[in-house]
């Protein structure tokens, strides 16, 4: 089992029962170097060049601003589901919801909500991790994490 799964476990199953699961998982492959997930060498949909290569995709498209924000010590600015189509392409947007069982709109409409916090937990010195999110996470209490996340 690898680590995203062991992730989703803390929280319960994915699926109809737990589809934030299924989105948290999805959201640290993307963050994870190269975006693949864990233990399948394959990158996962939606894969960036993990955390980095997100932030750079926020910054080319005119609101690094908002992503700093997630990854600083102040106030998560938002982003709106506009915004986030933008950055990660509607292309990379339909490959993720098409994976997760929802329409683009609905997926949008989560990660909006869920990205800019997720980012924030997994900066929490206000500074992006060097090296291999993944493995990094693995120190981490993921389970309270990630279910602060789910009751946010």
């Amino acid at each position: 089992m690898g680590l995203l799964d062991s992730l989703v476990g803390a929280l319960g199953q994915g699926g109809a029962a737990n589809p934030q699961g299924d989105l948290l998982k999805m959201l640290i492959g993307m963050l994870s170097q190269g975006g693949a997930e864990a233990g399948s060498g394959a990158a996962a949909p939606g894969g960036l060049g993990g955390l980095g290569g997100l932030l750079e995709a926020f910054a080319r498209n005119g609101l690094g601003h908002v992503a700093d924000s997630w990854v600083g010590s102040g106030q998560n600015l938002p982003v709106s589901a506009d915004q986030l189509s933008q950055v990660l392409g509607s292309e990379r947007v339909g490959q993720m919801a098409n994976q997760l069982g929802l329409n683009p709109g609905d997926l949008l409409g989560q990660l909006v909500h869920l990205l800019p916090q997720v980012v924030d937990k997994v900066t929490p010195q206000g500074q992006v991790p060097q090296g291999d999110l993944a493995a990094q996470l693995g120190g981490m209490d993921l389970g309270k994490m990630l279910g602060s996340l789910l009751r946010g």
